[in-house]
């Protein structure tokens, strides 16, 4: 009975341990007819477009996980190197834009100074009075003073007196040069004094400055003393050193008060006092003496001798004047000294 049993199991056949299907030419050969006619079909027809979109879409999360290593090492170096370069190039940038600030400053500047370059040469051209440009270098060191100094002096023929003016009109006077420099004194200042005149009626007065709030001051003029609020002060002129029609100042204040006869009027200028940082020194050239008023000099060059002097033919008074002798006027010689004591000793 055993053998029997085990002649059952040699009968049967052993396991393939290979499945084997198709030969891999037949299989070849179907997937190729099949891609075929999908192909000509998918030309044709277009019936795969839905399907291929479908698939598409069902493979792209597939898509995004497969590319996540190589899209974080690229997101991460570009992180990185964009860092620095951004650092750098921050740096750069505050660097370029605190130069051009500083630039623009200066742009601004030299903008100012051209307008007002412009403003004095009109000014300059304006002037019958010989005038110098020159510019502030720095304020006087007193503080109870109101003065500055300007780069122009002797040597460029500035002389003492002469007035400082802008664009807009006077701003002070020139009272002390040197070679190379001159100082000027601020109308403000409590020690200048400028004649001045109303432009509205023609009134003569002397503005004083009044040194502490950069104003000016008419003082002892009477309470009923015609000036208004708004009345604009030129110049005068009969100082013999400021030109006379340049403004000066306008009225800002006119006070009267019963216990004094004086009216208090307060004046602001109209220069720019501590704004200008170019200005004209305006001097009126003095008047040549008239020929006229020289004494007659004789024919050696020499101023002629009292002697000479009496010897010059004189026309005479009790000659008629006839044309002829108009032309040739008759002279009479004036005796001297010595042939007046001769003709007393002969009498």
């Amino acid at each position: 009975m055993m053998r029997g049993i085990h002649q059952n199991f040699d009968q049967q056949p052993a396991p393939a341990f290979f499945v084997r299907g198709p030969s891999p030419l037949a299989r070849l050969t179907f997937f190729t007819a099949l891609s075929l006619a999908l192909m000509a079909t998918d030309s044709r027809l277009q019936y795969l477009n839905d399907m291929r979109q479908n698939l598409v879409s069902l493979l792209h999360p597939l898509q995004v996980i497969a590319n996540a290593p190589s899209d974080l090492y690229a997101l991460s170096d570009e992180y990185f190197s964009t860092h620095h370069h951004l650092l750098a190039e921050n740096a750069q940038l505050k660097k370029q834009a605190l130069k051009q600030a500083a630039d623009l400053q200066k742009l601004n500047l030299l903008s100012l100074e051209n307008d007002n370059l412009r403003n004095l040469l009109q000014a300059q051209q304006a002037l019958t009075e010989a005038s110098t440009l020159a510019e502030i270098e720095h304020v006087g060191r007193d503080a109870f003073t109101k003065k500055v100094v300007v780069n122009r002096g002797t040597n460029h023929l500035i002389v003492t007196g002469a007035a400082a003016v802008d664009a807009t009109g006077v701003i002070g006077q020139v009272t002390r040069t040197y070679p190379a420099t001159s100082e000027v004194t601020l109308i403000t200042d409590k020690s200048l004094a400028i004649p001045v005149q109303v432009e509205r009626n023609g009134l003569r007065a002397i503005a004083f400055g009044h040194g502490r709030d950069n104003t000016l001051e008419l003082p002892y003029l009477p309470a009923n003393v015609d000036i208004q609020v708004g009345d604009k002060l030129v110049t005068s002129g009969i100082d013999g050193i400021y030109p006379a029609g340049l403004a000066v100042a306008s009225v800002f204040e006119m006070k009267t008060s019963p216990d004094s006869p004086f009216a208090h009027i307060i004046c602001l200028p109209t220069a720019g006092i501590e704004n200008s940082r170019q200005v004209l020194l305006v001097s009126i050239p003095k008047a040549k003496p008239s020929t006229e008023l020289k004494p007659a000099l004789n024919q050696a060059g020499k101023i002629p001798s009292p002697a000479e002097k009496a010897n010059v033919p004189v026309a005479s008074e009790n000659t008629a004047q006839t044309p002829s002798q108009t032309a040739a006027p008759s002279t009479v010689k004036k005796p001297t000294a010595q042939e007046t004591r001769s003709g007393h000793a002969q009498n």
